[in-house]
């Protein structure tokens, strides 16, 4: 089975950070071990293609943290799926924040997901507990098989109390019985000490990291001690 790192930015770091963060990383990074997804700004990810083509670099991907849920038209502001396939693989769609504080609806996300489909990405949808039935339910039965699961408390997004381990994994086995064939990441307050006892839970396909991934010596640290464990 495929395993996989996504760091998530956020809102975070200034495009010379961001290349900065890159080339360090690649310097630091070990060819085997999981597939890493970096998803920084939306305005990143050109320059970060360019540099990733320019330096032939391999098993690493971009995401992009968020997208449009219409097509490409006259939708002022709005970045639809087209734009981004050319430069990012993966796209982050209904991140416990964007339900917060954007106020999406289970609709608004499953359009993303279809627009992020038919445009070549592989989207990576976000569903916590109890609510992933629902927001499992919304999208297109044609986008399904399509589809990454993220999952990640939200008592524990942008804190330092993790889930605990038991109870992780019995919502990994949860959301499972309604997504038995789809990857699922895990996410929540992932560190160093504690990347890999998340990763090694019974149907995890991959970690997402938030604050631990801003600085590349950890976020390589994190690869790293994966492949030991």
């Amino acid at each position: 089975m495929s395993r996989y790192l996504l760091a998530n930015w956020k809102s975070h770091k200034t495009l010379r950070e961001a290349e900065t963060w890159l080339e360090k990383f690649c310097d630091l990074r070990r060819n085997s071990g999981p597939r890493v997804i970096v998803a920084p700004a939306m305005p990143f990810l050109v320059p970060l293609r360019q540099i990733m083509d320019r330096l032939k670099i391999t098993n690493l991907a971009l995401a992009a943290q968020d997208l449009s849920p219409f097509p490409q038209g006259s939708y002022t502001g709005a970045v639809a799926a087209p734009m981004i396939s050319e430069f990012a693989d993966y796209a982050i769609v209904g991140h416990s924040e964007r339900r917060r504080y954007f106020h999406e609806t289970h609709q608004e996300i499953a359009n993303k997901v279809s627009e992020a489909v038919a445009a070549g990405l592989k989207p990576i949808l976000c569903v916590d507990l109890p609510y992933a039935r629902q927001q499992l339910a919304a999208i297109n039965e044609d986008d399904f098989a399509e589809l990454i699961i993220g999952y990640g408390p939200v008592s524990a997004a942008g804190m330092d109390f993790p889930q605990a381990l038991d109870e992780a994994g019995k919502a990994i086995a949860e959301i499972r019985t309604m997504a038995p064939d789809q990857p699922i990441f895990y996410g929540g307050s992932i560190n160093g000490e504690n990347a890999a006892a998340y990763m090694n839970l019974a149907g995890v396909s991959g970690l997402m990291i938030g604050s631990a991934s801003l600085d590349p010596e950890g976020f390589a640290a994190i690869g790293a001690g994966l492949i030991v464990a």
